[in-house]
């Protein structure tokens, strides 16, 4: 039998030439970058704008060792730790709000899909007509515009707290940040400057935002007028925490831990703490601009530590009790 198979395989060979047939070229890309959940009557839609790698030293409030400790739970042993860049669409049926914009053309090859991943979701930037930004750093605001700083959301109107537009968009809050700190209030400026211009740039107090069916609160910390939206439809929440949370492996467990894109650590931490616990109590869902994507999930509370529950992949279905099999 022996000989046998080798004499067919000799034969194979001769008949190609002496080489086996090449496999087929890798493809090297990823399917489309976006992830759909329905709460209530509105439809959900996770955007992938890219990621950046973030060295764990930028974590403060634990020992290098304790962090890398943790990482290695994950199986995480780089040097950096990949963070994703996460925007959100909702369709509410009357109008489609984007949360957040994504690092855009800011970070480099990484990152600024957020267009193509929409258009792939079946959407075209022309057809978002409300964004609601939860801070204005540069991971959050350079996708609201193109490399020539066009506006991406021709018929789209920004909305911001007013405490963060004042942080970052006053000339004289540019003038005096530090110089390691002037590049991002310029981000900030620049990238809405075609919509202040435009007269769409609006700002609001807390819990007065003017766009139906969205509750805000204003969990100061990781900058001053950072915000959190709250949609609810048909007794179904869910919640947009935007960068209260950019370590999975780290600040779950030990919601203590702040990093250093904080303004104030501290009330960073507090800010956590209470949004954390609320979502748990709550259990409604939750999203995170920086969490592996999608970024939507639960938040379970154990004690003083928390556990993050990604969404289970799934066809898109309006949520409704399926009846248990066993």
């Amino acid at each position: 039998m022996k000989n046998t198979l080798c004499a067919m395989g000799l034969a194979v060979a001769l008949a190609t030439g002496g080489a086996m047939a090449a496999a087929p070229a890798q493809v090297g890309t990823q399917a489309p970058g976006y992830f759909r959940l329905a709460v209530g009557d509105y439809e959900v839609t996770a955007l992938f704008d890219g990621y950046n790698d973030l060295s764990p030293k930028l974590l403060k409030g634990m020992t290098q060792n304790q962090i890398r400790a943790l990482l290695a739970r994950r199986s995480i042993e780089t040097p950096g730790v990949q963070t994703a860049f996460n925007a959100f669409l909702v369709n509410t049926g009357k109008q489609l709000i984007l949360v957040d914009t994504g690092a855009g053309q800011c970070i480099g090859a990484t990152a600024g899909m957020l267009s193509a991943n929409m258009k792939a979701a079946g959407y075209e930037p022309s057809q978002v007509d409300t964004i609601l930004l939860t801070h204005l750093h540069l991971d959050h605001v350079c996708g609201l515009v193109d490399a020539q700083h066009q506006p991406v959301f021709a018929n789209a109107t920004v909305y911001t707290a007013k405490a963060e537009a004042e942080y970052w968009l006053d000339p004289q809050a540019l003038a005096k940040a530090p110089e390691a700190a002037k590049g991002f209030f310029k981000i900030a400026q620049d990238s809405t400057a075609p919509y202040i211009a435009a007269g769409r740039f609006r700002t609001f107090e807390p819990g007065k935002l003017p766009v139906e069916g969205v509750e805000t609160a204003q969990e100061p910390g990781h900058t001053p007028g950072s915000t959190t939206y709250r949609f609810n439809s048909q007794g179904q929440s869910i919640l947009f925490m935007g960068d209260l949370v950019h370590n999975l492996a780290v600040q779950f467990e030990h919601p203590e831990v702040s990093i250093g894109f904080d303004v104030n650590g501290q009330q960073a931490i507090k800010s956590r703490e209470a949004v954390f616990s609320a979502a748990a109590a709550s259990k409604i869902w939750v999203t995170a601009a920086h969490l592996p994507f999608p970024g939507i999930g639960h938040i379970t509370a154990e004690g003083k530590h928390f556990q993050w529950v990604p969404v289970e992949y799934g066809p898109y279905k309006r949520a409704a009790h399926v009846p248990l099999i066993d």
